[in-house]
């Protein structure tokens, strides 16, 4: 606890805030979508927020702590994307079902480690393009949201371009603190939504369908494991994480899901997008205090899991443009390092640039995301492209 305190900073905590503000602000109307298509009422979908928030920022603030490194837990967004679509008609005590089968699938891939046999063969440069194709758009959102709000975003580009000459280790909070302040004085905020009530969890007994768990369990496990879980890890590694061993990670998300999946936590898995925020040089410039960002993380997590009903209702009053330019400007840095890192390699450029134009391009197949199919080509490229070693004549000495 004492070395918790002294590496504290309020760089690293503001990242940490971020991190879990760009998350729900940006996926959980997905969330709703998902619970909705499966029946739920409105008590049940404030439930569902309850175990996401819970679970997350138990797997954020447990796994950051031990490994003393900034892991982050979210709940599947590209998983929620399908429920939506595929809940259709199916009734929420089926739904329940097909979240603890995948919780048990998820656990087993985690205590049987062959997801960490696979990440070790993906190379660094494909990894990091991977994840420079994954946050491309969040770049390119700083500039779509500026044809939207001008003003706001001009105010805190500006913001961005001073603090970070003067003051970079608290640029995004400074940010977020000029657009918070430039919504609010221009009246951009609707607080009328904002409804404050206590979350109250509500437990749905499960029943098993065997052509649900296949259909819709099977490709959830599957778009969790290649869309969230290997972005995740190409996060780590070109963070400057490389050794972190993956497997335990799959092993804490899939008890997590077990536990919390009747509440309606449908799934849980290593963050990508939100956690190159709590990686990245602007949380903290020494890569061994960014912990504290992830520990941060799972508190701001917990008490939004705690006041679902108001943090939800809160998310919705910000402005569109101010989430979408301040995830932009959080991750410029590490677009830029995973572009550098994906092409400083002569040896894996080719490939890794058709890595990243893949997973940029968004193209989704058999319900799968880009950033497998980039990561897939981008291996058949380096495949084929490989030299072959000249071999050694046996008449030369």
């Amino acid at each position: 606890m004492k070395k918790l305190i002294q590496d504290m900073s309020l760089s690293a905590i503001s990242a940490g805030f971020i991190a879990v503000l760009v998350g729900f602000a940006s996926a959980v109307a997905i969330v709703f979508q998902a619970a909705q298509a499966a029946g739920a009422s409105h008590e049940m979908i404030v439930s569902w927020v309850w175990a996401l928030g819970i679970g997350m920022g138990v797997g954020c603030l447990g796994l950051s702590w031990y490994y003393r490194r900034p892991i982050i837990i979210v709940w599947s967004t590209p998983g929620a994307a399908l429920l939506a679509t595929s809940l259709a008609g199916v009734s929420i005590e089926q739904a329940i079902g097909i979240f603890l089968f995948v919780a048990v699938l998820t656990l087993i891939t985690g205590i049987s480690g062959w997801f960490d046999t696979l990440t070790k063969r993906i190379p660094l440069p494909l990894a990091s393009a991977m994840l420079a194709g994954i946050l491309l758009q969040f770049g390119l959102s700083i500039f779509e949201s500026f044809a939207i709000a001008p003003m706001l975003v001009g105010v805190m580009l500006l913001s961005y371009f001073i603090s970070k000459r003067l003051i970079p280790r608290f640029c995004i909070l400074l940010v977020l603190i000029t657009g918070t302040t430039y919504a609010w004085l221009t009246g951009m905020f609707d607080l009328t939504a904002i409804e404050i009530t206590t979350a109250t969890p509500v437990w749905v007994s499960p029943t098993f369908d065997l052509s649900l768990l296949i259909g819709v369990g099977l490709p959830l496990f599957i778009v969790t494991m290649t869309s969230q879980n290997l972005p995740g890890m190409a996060v780590l590694k070109s963070s400057g994480y490389a050794q972190q061993p993956i497997s335990p990670i799959i092993t804490t998300s899939g008890a997590l899901n077990l536990i919390l999946a009747p509440f309606g936590g449908f799934s849980f898995n290593l963050a990508a997008i939100t956690a190159a925020i709590c990686t990245s040089d602007e949380a903290h410039s020494d890569p061994a205090k960014r912990y504290i960002a992830g520990v941060s993380a799972g508190v701001f997590n917990i008490i939004a899991g705690l006041g679902a009903t108001v943090v939800v209702s809160l998310f919705a009053a910000f402005p569109a443009a101010l989430i979408a330019t301040l995830a932009g400007l959080a991750l410029l840095g590490t677009i830029g390092a995973s572009l550098f890192s994906s092409v400083h390699d002569p040896q894996y450029r080719d490939a890794a640039i058709v890595t990243f134009l893949v997973t940029a391009s968004g193209v989704s197949l058999f319900d799968v995301s880009s950033a497998f199919w980039g990561l897939i080509i981008g291996m058949l490229t380096l495949l084929f492209s490989a030299k072959r070693q000249p071999t050694p004549n046996a008449n030369q000495q």
